[in-house]
């Protein structure tokens, strides 16, 4: 993600404060093998399911926002690890494993 891209994830998490809503922000904490991001990438969600940002794609990117708006309910963090063996790689369809650890917090 470029600085261009994270700065315009954080301000339009400031914004969504700025304008009342709830907000809840994900970030890549740590990657190993393949993975679509790298470690620092990160994605906001507020309370209408509205999302900018990237930390994966596909289902894991709905399942971080999906947590997100759990996170934004309860207030309490969460870090969510997300991966595939080398092993089972294959087995799903993947050419090669990887993982990701995502960190997701409630904007205060």
């Amino acid at each position: 993600m470029t600085a261009l891209n994270h700065e315009h994830v954080l301000q339009q998490a400031a914004n969504w404060k700025n304008q009342g809503k709830a907000v809840a922000l994900a970030t890549v904490v740590s990657t190993w093998g393949s993975s679509p991001r790298p470690a620092g990438s990160q994605l906001a969600v507020n309370e209408d399911s509205a999302f900018v940002g990237s930390v994966s794609g596909g289902c894991v990117e709905s399942a971080v926002v999906q947590e997100a708006l759990a996170v934004i309910d309860d207030g309490k963090p969460r870090l969510l690890d997300f991966g595939v063996t080398n092993e089972s790689a294959w087995e799903v369809g993947l050419a090669c494993g990887g993982k990701i650890r995502v960190f997701v917090e409630r904007v205060e």
